[in-house]
């Protein structure tokens, strides 16, 4: 999916203020950070998937999050190449590369390569935890 697309879910902005908490519209909506070392996500080690808060697309897998130690989930790859979009982002007087949901065109965090994690891609999407929900999903069996 390309950026010039339309998103697949539009909303006001008011309509966007009465489905979020201040909190969740200030990440999502606004492109804000939640402090880190403090989302519910940051060290949850269960089995399940990950999906957009704001419109519940999904986004990524417990199989891909690492823990990076950075204070925020960490994730070496999206759910589907088409689950996010990556774009520049040159505020606070730095190059960083956004990451927001492909549906719904909400913040999500940002992806950083090159940093020496030892997982398949070199990458670390930092996602805040609060542009999250997760569903738990059964374990898969051994036998």
């Amino acid at each position: 999916m390309t950026e010039q697309q339309a998103p697949a879910v539009v909303k006001s902005e008011d309509q966007w203020r009465a489905q979020l908490s201040p909190e969740e519209y200030h990440v999502l909506r606004q492109a804000g950070t939640e402090r880190p070392f403090v989302g519910e996500y940051t060290d949850n080690h269960r089995v399940g998937v990950y999906s957009c808060r704001a419109c519940g697309a999904e986004l990524f897998r417990s199989t891909e999050k690492f823990d990076s130690h950075c204070g925020w989930p960490s994730f070496f790859t999206p759910l589907a190449g088409s689950a996010v979009i990556e774009r520049s982002d040159d505020s606070l007087g730095t190059r960083r590369t956004e990451v927001i949901c492909a549906n719904c065109y909400s913040h999500l965090g940002h992806v950083f390569a090159g940093e020496g994690y030892g997982t398949p891609t070199d990458l670390r999407y930092c996602i805040n935890s609060i542009s999250m929900t997760f569903q738990e999903q059964d374990a898969p069996s051994r036998g």
